[in-house]
């Protein structure tokens, strides 16, 4: 496998698919895909009901890469006629195997030191979230890790989780503090995603999550510590642009929907986007308030009431589900994404990577949504593509292989889509390609 390190490319504009295709110089062709699923935003940005099965797939297709960027998408006769190839043209022969936009990751939490492997045995003998939580493990075990912990040591770490990503086919990722718990511990952590972000071929949206539990010194004090969050936290951290979104753990216990609107209603007064996780363990009301605000997106929605659910709809919200993380909680119940997909309610996907869901690879989060959720192997995958790439506000640039867009696209050694759920728990990924460059090759080992 060659892993690609060196800083890449992070913004391309998209350009007009008439705009003289030939002038330019073709870096790369990927031809004789059985399945190219190119997820062509003709058919709806986001993908809603129905909609979400159709991937505008084109057999026998290929692609042309220039700059960066897809010069071409169409069959492989077309591009052969258009861009025959020549000594320096890099050619991917696709035979028998599927061909996909780039997994975007829309909900995770690299950004972190310590392990919690011990919680397994706890959670085996019966113990809830919370009540981990309350014992002083979950995320405040973290937090006193992550505390100690050297930016550089952070660095690492993220380093190594996002090649590992990459290596199961992601591309994007958007990712959250939220476990330093204090001013100078949550900078430190978006400093770190913000490196991160210029060293590693995988691009990273980051989200200041603040508000990701109470920390020890504030127990009892929840409302101290929100003016602290309002107060300092979020103007350092908008006065030095570190980060996009701002989110909230809204949830019994931790913040209530109040507090959560005092944080995101000040979060948004400093230009940064509000998102949310909500209905987690209980039902608090989240999607209504998610609505209410028209967050970006909101996380894990197990419990969401249809009245949120309806407000959700008629919002710009994209509801982003997190089967691993039930899986691992070993709860019964998983969201409601038949309903949802049925009321017309955008559908996301993402691995919520985290010390307690440690999945870096959003093939297994497509099988847990398939054969939990209910959900087909089309509507899963325009989940983990396009409606992802909209739950981070970057439909432009990726999540569907259309001319202008980013070449980040992933070459599967499998001849087509419904294998994904199918041929679950081992890497289906033959190469990786990040804006035009091959950064996983499995077929040089």
């Amino acid at each position: 496998m060659s892993v690609r390190s060196t800083p890449t490319p992070k913004r391309i504009k998209r350009s007009d698919q008439n705009n003289n295709e030939q002038t330019a110089q073709v870096d790369l062709i990927i031809i004789h895909a059985n399945e190219l699923v190119t997820m062509d935003t003709t058919y709806g940005v986001p993908r809603v009901g129905k909609d979400m099965k159709n991937l505008a797939i084109i057999p026998d297709g290929a692609l042309a890469i220039s700059r960066g960027s897809i010069k071409f998408v169409g069959t492989t006769q077309e591009l052969i006629a258009k861009f025959p190839p020549n000594e320096e043209t890099i050619i991917i022969d696709a035979t028998n195997k599927l061909v996909t936009p780039g997994f975007i990751d829309p909900h995770t939490h690299i950004i972190f030191d310590g392990y919690r492997e011990n919680e397994l045995e706890m959670k085996l003998a019966g113990m809830t979230y919370l009540e981990i939580l309350e014992s002083g493990g979950g995320i405040l075990k973290t937090v006193k890790a992550t505390r100690k912990a050297p930016l550089t040591q952070l660095i690492k770490n993220g380093k190594t989780i996002l090649n590992r990503m990459m290596e199961y086919g992601t591309t994007t990722i958007e990712t959250k503090s939220g476990y330093g718990l204090d001013t100078e511990s949550e900078i430190k952590s978006l400093l770190a995603a913000k490196e991160l972000n210029l060293e590693h071929p995988i691009d990273i949206i980051s989200t200041f999550l603040g508000a990701h539990a109470v920390p020890p010194e504030y127990k009892g004090k929840t409302d101290e510590y929100v003016e602290l969050i309002v107060s300092e936290m979020i103007p350092k951290i908008a006065k030095e642009e570190l980060a996009e979104f701002c989110d909230v753990f809204c949830e019994k216990g931790i913040f209530s929907t109040e507090q959560t609107k005092k944080i995101l209603l000040t979060a948004i007064k400093y230009g940064m986007k509000p998102q949310i996780h909500i209905d987690e363990i209980v039902d608090s009301n989240g999607a209504f308030l998610a609505a209410e605000l028209n967050a970006v997106q909101v996380g894990h929605m197990l419990k969401s009431n249809d009245k949120g659910l309806k407000a959700l709809k008629e919002s710009k919200t994209i509801a982003t589900l997190l089967p691993g993380t039930p899986f691992c909680l070993m709860l019964k119940d998983y969201a409601p994404a038949r309903k949802m997909i049925e009321m017309g309610i955008p559908i996301a996907l993402a691995t919520d990577f985290n010390p307690n869901c440690w999945t870096e690879s959003m093939q297994i989060i497509i099988a847990l949504a398939c054969y939990h959720m209910k959900m087909s192997p089309a509507e899963a995958l325009s989940a983990a593509t396009i409606n992802a790439a909209c739950a981070i506000g970057r439909q432009e640039e990726i999540g569907s292989l259309e001319v202008g867009k980013k070449a980040d696209i992933i070459v599967f050694d499998v001849p087509n889509h419904n294998f994904l759920p199918y041929q679950f728990g081992v890497n289906l990924v033959s190469k990786v390609i990040k804006n035009g460059k091959v950064v996983v090759d499995f077929e040089k080992l």
